[in-house]
């Protein structure tokens, strides 16, 4: 058995590492929800995770769950599940991701990464470096929208031609835009959680208003 240890928030950086030996990896660490692992063609990052990762990455989440409520849309959590195809000689465990628009496809099954499509927005927390770019790895699974945190802000991404692009809005939970993720983001340590989650419906009301 191979097992990772290290600091709570440490990234480690491993390349020449063999399909075999990424796979051994994920065995080995099936139960243990606080490590992460990232495969792109030999390299290898592996990251322990720590509050300072995992409270933007939870917040977020619960942005997405109330919006995806409150739009009155569907909604599939595949958290942390590992997508990995050998056919690309990739893999990735995301921070959070959601299907959202072909939910029911995949509903009360595991998803395949080769036949179905892919999580419709996956969260990314980066706020610790060195780290391995997983954009790549997300554009080659066919991932259109991505949230990145970077410990100042969220920026959101969609895939545009195999590379990402940031956007002015979600596209799947448009009119919400990077700079409003990002004040949610710093309300939710101010204010009680439950007035936080009464703020993000009121928002989410409001722009349902709005619309035409």
């Amino acid at each position: 058995m191979v097992t990772v240890t290290a600091p709570a928030g440490q990234k480690i950086i491993l390349t020449g590492v063999s399909w075999e030996t990424y796979q051994r990896l994920l065995a080995d660490h099936q139960e243990s929800s606080g490590t992460r692992f990232s495969y792109n063609e030999g390299t290898l990052g592996i990251m322990v995770m720590s509050a300072r990762h995992e409270e933007p990455n939870r917040t977020l989440a619960a942005l997405v769950e109330v919006l995806v409520e409150e739009f009155g849309l569907d909604l599939r959590r595949l958290g942390s599940t590992t997508f990995q195809r050998p056919d690309l000689v990739k893999g990735f465990e995301p921070d959070s991701a959601f299907y959202i628009c072909p939910a029911l496809v995949v509903r009360d099954r595991p998803v395949d990464p080769a036949t179905d499509p892919p999580p419709d927005l996956i969260i990314e927390v980066d706020v610790t470096s060195p780290s391995l770019n997983r954009f790549p790895i997300f554009a080659a699974f066919g991932v259109p929208e991505v949230w990145r945190y970077d410990g100042s802000r969220v920026a959101i991404y969609w895939l545009e031609s195999g590379h990402y692009v940031e956007a002015d809005s979600s596209p799947a939970l448009a009119p919400l835009t990077g700079e409003m993720a990002t004040r949610f983001l710093e309300e939710s340590s101010r204010v009680s959680h439950g007035k936080w989650l009464r703020r993000v419906r009121e928002w989410a009301r409001q722009q349902r208003r709005v619309q035409p």
